[in-house]
């Protein structure tokens, strides 16, 4: 029998408020057995960005990363972001060690290929390295694991973090009985975007489907949960969407195969 593995992706809303952070580690510290955390930051990449006078381009939601903002990133994902996190932790006696895929190549990208859009410095996952991984959290370590990846030849890679938690989800699955949650500012898919409390508690391909064909679900929700799916039929166990405050009471929108 697979041992339990729980994967939390928090976005940068969560982790760059003070009291959304302390209440985060302090949940996170809570949870038992093996896990991992995942973190983004982007909140905090565009404030900086915009003192030093750092033209931040979006597209459809992800950064465009020219050099000198992925050095922007770097700092700030790799460093202020995760150190925070990681410090938070071992305070709550969490032995977390931050991570980019660059530290010891556990996970190594390939440069975005420039199509209609050219993102510059974006990396895509090619493969993660479980057995390092593994040895890790075998060891009672926590990895904390911060949105930058590298090629194995010298170049940093700004990645989604939605990305890296779901590829390392899906890495891990083989080894571990994996539950991947997506922490965000909502309790979970809700059915009425107007109502908080609207949560679809169960959501299958084929609700998934119709929520779609519907317009319930829409806009950055949607490849959010293709990727949850995808996850799923790669061998995680479970996929939660959820907030903060529902971690422990074990709410939010499940998928299961």
């Amino acid at each position: 029998m697979k041992e339990k593995l729980t994967i939390i992706k928090v976005g940068g809303a969560i982790v760059e408020e003070q009291a959304s952070l302390h209440a985060l580690l302090s949940d996170f510290a809570l949870i038992q057995g093996a896990k991992v955390l995942v973190h983004g930051g982007g909140r905090s990449a565009t404030r900086l960005a915009s003192k030093l006078g750092i033209e931040s381009r979006m597209v459809n939601g992800r950064r465009v990363t020219d050099e000198e903002t992925l050095n922007l990133v770097t700092m700030v994902y790799g460093g202020l972001v995760n150190k925070t996190i990681v410090t938070g932790l071992q305070a709550r006696g969490v032995n977390a060690l931050g991570l980019t895929g660059a530290d010891m190549d556990v996970i190594r990208s390939c440069k975005r290929p420039v199509a209609e859009v050219d993102y510059g410095f974006v990396g895509d996952v090619e493969r993660v390295d479980t057995t390092l991984l593994s040895d890790l959290i075998e060891k009672g370590v926590v990895p904390v694991m911060a949105p930058l990846t590298h090629d194995g030849e010298g170049q940093l890679l700004n990645t989604n973090a939605d990305t890296i938690a779901g590829e390392v989800a899906k890495a891990l699955a083989t080894r571990y009985e994996v539950t991947l949650i997506y922490c965000f500012e909502k309790k979970g898919v809700l059915r009425d975007a107007s109502d908080e409390e609207s949560v679809i508690k169960k959501i299958d391909e084929a609700s998934f489907r119709h929520y779609v064909h519907e317009g319930i679900i829409q806009g950055g929700m949607i490849p959010k949960l293709e990727n949850a799916f995808e996850a799923i039929s790669s061998g995680v166990s479970e996929v939660v969407i959820t907030s903060l405050s529902e971690i422990q009471s074990g709410g939010g929108t499940r998928l299961k195969k």
